[in-house]
């Protein structure tokens, strides 16, 4: 793998010439936009143009997971419509790249319509997750970043089930300088958020996400670190209201952090 310079100003730009669509997604949009901020600010770093088609909107997960196929139908033109030509569309969480890879196949079968289906095909093909991106596209585990701080990582449900990130964000933690990166017992395993499973299921969901901040907790560690605001969003809820002082992070959030201008 490609390794960064510690200099930030000497980095090797392994994406010089590469053009990025951002697929920001909805959740991210509205309620953490300093994510889709810190992928912007370390792919511009990596030497890529990003582009963010403003035409985008939601992947469609909560109408699908639902059974509302008939509804989602429009995400999905939506979808196929914003980023089309573009060969890299990267987005900042494995649920909703997930969503796009799994759901809108299946849904533009659903619809019938087969044009539909080739456009998804091209969709598909490009659309990565952020640290996907990194390890496989760019080549580049070592990105440069600085974050001198404990921390822990929860491997979202449909970043590892359905994305199939791998260990690809350990890869990402591991080179950052100055980190220091603690196992958590049942990384794997659920939070409880699930979407809509939340809403439909309060007191399950709640039970699991405690349980998962338990072990956050254990870790001793200061930040947990996701790939999905959702999840973090979750359990960083129940760690608050738990007075831990355990704070969410996500991962494009560390690895944009150079450590200029401490």
């Amino acid at each position: 793998m490609t390794a960064l310079s510690t200099d930030p100003a000497q980095a090797a730009r392994p994406g010089t010439g590469l053009r990025v669509a951002l697929f920001a997604t909805c959740i991210n949009d509205t309620m953490f936009p300093q994510t889709p901020k810190a992928v912007v600010t370390l792919l511009e770093r990596l030497g890529c143009t990003v582009d963010f088609p403003m035409a985008q909107t939601c992947c469609g997960q909560m109408f699908t997971n639902t059974g509302y196929f008939d509804e989602a139908l429009p995400t999905v033109r939506a979808y196929v419509d914003a980023f089309a030509g573009y060969d890299y569309v990267v987005g900042p969480s494995g649920s909703c790249i997930g969503s796009v890879r799994e759901q809108h196949p299946m849904l533009a079968a659903h619809s019938g319509d087969t044009g539909l289906a080739a456009q998804v095909a091209k969709a598909v093909a490009a659309s990565y997750d952020l640290s996907e991106f990194l390890v496989d596209v760019l080549k580049v585990t070592d990105v440069g970043a600085y974050f001198p701080h404990r921390v822990t990582y929860h491997s979202t449900c449909h970043s590892i089930r359905v994305a199939k990130v791998g260990d690809r964000p350990y890869q990402l933690l591991r080179a950052v300088r100055g980190i220091d990166l603690v196992p958590l017992e049942g990384a794997d395993q659920c939070c409880g958020f699930g979407g809509t499973f939340s809403v439909k299921n309060p007191d399950v969901s709640v039970a699991m996400g405690a349980d998962k901040a338990r072990r956050v907790m254990d870790t001793g560690a200061e930040y947990l670190v996701a790939g999905d605001n959702s999840c973090l969003m979750h359990v960083g809820g129940l760690l608050h209201r738990m007075r831990s002082g355990v704070k969410p992070i996500h991962l494009a959030e560390i690895l944009a952090q150079t450590g200029e201008g401490l």
